[in-house]
């Protein structure tokens, strides 16, 4: 009876804290089971066979699918001078464990997982794979009970700003995106020079300047050469695409 007790307690709370979840979101599942399964683990599954849990690992499938296809069709509109090549490197960036573990955490997923209480006490509700697979499997919930354009809103808030704010830039190359936009209008030649290099050797700084034609576009600082490059064309592509009127 005691253990009931505590069961039902147990219970309640979690209602309680998916109630607020939602509320905070402005998103109310329709079927709050969906909502439960995507953060149920499997170790609490197998402690709990008398009552029909499911875990969140075929949410977790489908979810992966669906982020592929929100990010993909996000990157596919922002960068249109982007390669394939270069489109797919920062999708992964973006969908990898890494990532999805910090949107995870941002989320406050930790809290709402329903864990096993072996895995509880081994740090289970931290674990940066069991976090990302949170992820997936809420996105992929989210997908069944409310639809993509919903899932989207999602990521507005919290996937998208990251990446408009370029959280992932270090896998992407501004100079042949800048090298590509120029070659398309046959604007000219561009060139890149160092104007300063200064710090310790352990920490140096460089300052790297891009032109068009003698006329510069970009200025753009970083721990090497090639990074200051980078984010020189960067700045160029921005001042670019204002002038040509590109997205």
């Amino acid at each position: 009876m005691r253990k009931q007790s505590r069961n039902k307690g147990l219970a309640n709370k979690y209602d309680g804290k998916f109630k607020a979840f939602q509320d905070e979101l402005q998103i109310h599942f329709s079927d709050e089971k969906l909502l439960k399964q995507a953060f149920t683990h499997s170790s609490y599954v197998n402690e709990h066979r008398r009552k029909p849990y499911e875990d969140n690992e075929r949410l977790e499938f489908l979810g992966d699918a669906v982020l592929e296809l929100t990010v993909s069709q996000f990157l596919f509109k922002k960068y249109p001078m982007m390669s394939e090549g270069e489109l797919t490197k920062l999708r992964a960036a973006i969908v990898c464990e890494p990532s999805l573990v910090k949107f995870s955490r941002e989320m406050n997923f930790g809290e709402l997982i329903l864990l096993g209480k072996g895995e509880e006490m081994t740090g289970g509700r931290e674990r940066p794979a069991l976090l990302a697979d949170v992820f997936e499997a809420f996105i992929g919930a989210l997908y069944l009970d409310q639809g993509l354009e919903t899932v989207v809103s999602i990521l507005e808030k919290v996937v998208y700003p990251k990446i408009n704010a370029g959280a992932f830039s270090h896998v992407m190359d501004y100079k042949s995106q800048l090298q590509e936009l120029v070659q398309r209008g046959s604007a000219g030649t561009i060139m890149y020079s160092i104007l300063d290099e200064s710090g310790p050797a352990h920490n140096r700084e460089f300052i790297s300047r891009v032109c068009l034609n003698g006329e510069e576009l970009g200025v753009g600082k970083g721990r090497s050469k090639k990074e200051a490059e980078q984010k020189a064309a960067q700045k160029a592509l921005e001042k670019l695409k204002q002038k040509l009127d590109v997205k």
